[in-house]
């Protein structure tokens, strides 16, 4: 039997404060996973010319990605705590590799002052989630469908190549993915105190992370400057 959180015998506090330093354990370590990864096979010209060449390859790991996500987002109260941590970890790994050609399109001083912006941008909307007292439930529903506009956008811009297209999609991405960020971790916050397996801090973890990255990724389109 997998260990449960014992919400209840802690003060809340205490168990927000315990669920959060897991949550932001997990997610640091998968964000430095995928940096790692990613500047590892971009300065790899093997590696990062294969990746390049075979187009297969990267959808296989893009199909890879959803998979992995998915089986996080689906079953991740039944799997065990170190069946989350492989898979999400394995997950930051993948996106790591799909990260890496992003090196090619956009200079290494630009993404790095890119993620910096990210970091700072992600921790104010971040700390504005986790301390409002207005409840920021409302908003699940408007960001969910926004984000669903957002990749139906991307995907028909694809055959479109259209700049208002792609500054709606740029654009909009950036006001949903800092608001989920505020309202993930407000949401994280109920999570803690509702006890259940441990591998819900693994859940909470992709959930930051999966904004960080979005966030990350839109700004970059707006301030990276490409080689």
């Amino acid at each position: 039997m997998e260990p449960q959180v014992k919400a209840h015998a802690l003060s809340p506090e205490v168990a927000i404060s315990h669920y959060f330093a897991s949550v932001y354990k997990w997610m640091t370590v998968a964000l430095g996973i995928t940096t790692f990864v990613a500047w590892q096979v971009a300065s790899s010209e093997v590696l990062i010319g294969y990746l390049m060449t075979h187009s297969g390859l990267t959808i296989l790991l893009i199909i890879a990605q959803f998979g992995l996500v998915i089986a996080l987002a689906g079953w991740a109260r039944r799997m065990s705590y170190s069946t989350a941590i492989i898979t999400f970890l394995a997950y930051a790994a993948l996106t790591g590799l799909t990260f890496s050609t992003i090196f090619l399109v956009y200079t290494t001083a630009s993404i790095f002052k890119v993620f910096l912006v990210t970091t700072l941008m992600y921790g104010a909307t971040s700390l504005y989630g986790y301390t409002t007292s207005r409840d920021l439930s409302g908003m699940g529903s408007f960001l969910f469908m926004s984000l669903i506009g957002i990749i139906i956008g991307s995907l028909l811009n694809f055959w479109l190549h259209s700049p208002l297209v792609e500054w709606m999609v740029t654009y909009g991405g950036i006001v949903v993915f800092a608001g989920l960020a505020a309202y993930d971790h407000q949401k994280l916050k109920y999570y803690a105190l509702s006890g259940g397996p441990e591998s819900l801090a693994i859940t909470g973890a992709l959930s930051l992370y999966l904004d960080f990255i979005n966030l990350f990724l839109m700004l970059l389109r707006v301030m990276g400057n490409r080689r």
